[in-house]
């Protein structure tokens, strides 16, 4: 039995892309850190928010990499001669890739009470009805 793709549909012209995307999310190597949420706030508008307890905003970075949303975070090493009995709070370097479809745009990014919310907006695209000419054939 043959596998159809997505992108070999015989009415899904044009879709190849939206394939390779999913496929380039699949391997994206997010871990389980830090957790995060994502909702939907408006028919056109969504909310990304991760737990980052711990990282100042300089320690962070948002960043638009080839239709990836991608957030990294890096915490400075100060420890300032502390000596930790325990550490269980993690100190570790991360970053999580978001693939976004054409037309949505990245906004602002806060920083509220230990997480970060990114917003997200689509533009809701113009219906466009065009008419082709049939030609008669010249045979």
């Amino acid at each position: 039995m043959t596998k159809l793709t997505l992108g070999a549909h015989p009415y899904m012209l044009g879709f190849e892309q939206l394939e390779r995307l999913l496929e380039r999310s699949a391997k994206s190597g997010n871990e389980g850190y830090p957790p995060f949420n994502i909702e939907q706030t408006s028919d056109n508008s969504y909310r990304i928010t991760l737990a980052v307890a711990g990282f100042a905003e300089r320690d962070l970075a948002v960043t638009v990499e080839d239709r990836q949303l991608v957030i990294r975070g890096r915490q400075s090493d100060d420890n300032n001669g502390r000596i930790f009995l325990h550490r269980g709070i993690a100190a570790r370097q991360f970053q999580r890739s978001f693939v976004l479809a054409d037309g949505v745009e990245v906004g602002a990014a806060v920083m509220e009470n230990g997480l970060l919310h990114v917003d997200l907006t689509r533009a809701q695209p113009e219906t466009v009805v065009q008419t082709i000419t049939i030609n008669k054939s010249s045979s």
